[in-house]
């Protein structure tokens, strides 16, 4: 399986969609101590530095998710990373029980700055913004 991006538009959709967040799917924010000053409503928040120790409980609680997209601050090397480390795990033999769900691996595209660049004034997209962090 390969990790394809998707686009800030194309999450606010689904986001702002009767898709239910955790059900239909789930949003993974990678970021470590960048994390402050903003982020996704309802993302699961699981930090790059513990993050390979945490795939094996994320691979089961996502396991009937038919949309996981990850992202970091630029979607550069956290975020990718950790969508394929995912993909990866999932595909070993202890998590085949794992794979009845048809599931699509995305990585935001420009991560979350450019999303909150976007879309900090809704605060159905964006939750817990700081100017103070991010500027104007």
């Amino acid at each position: 399986m390969s990790v394809r991006y998707i686009s800030r538009d194309d999450l606010s959709e689904i986001i702002k969609s009767d898709k239910r967040p955790g059900e239909d799917y789930l949003v993974v924010d990678v970021r470590d101590s960048d994390f402050v000053g903003g982020n996704i409503p309802n993302c699961r928040r699981s930090p790059s530095l513990t993050f390979s120790g945490d795939l094996d409980d994320l691979i089961r609680d996502t396991k009937d998710v038919p949309r996981v997209i990850f992202h970091c601050a630029l979607s550069q090397a956290r975020g990718p990373t950790a969508a394929q480390q995912y993909v990866d795990r999932r595909a070993q033999p202890q998590h085949q029980q794992d794979n009845n769900t048809k599931q699509e691996v995305l990585v935001l595209q420009g991560g979350f700055v450019g999303f909150q660049r976007k879309f900090k004034d809704d605060p159905e997209l964006v939750e817990k913004w700081s100017k103070d962090i991010w500027g104007a």
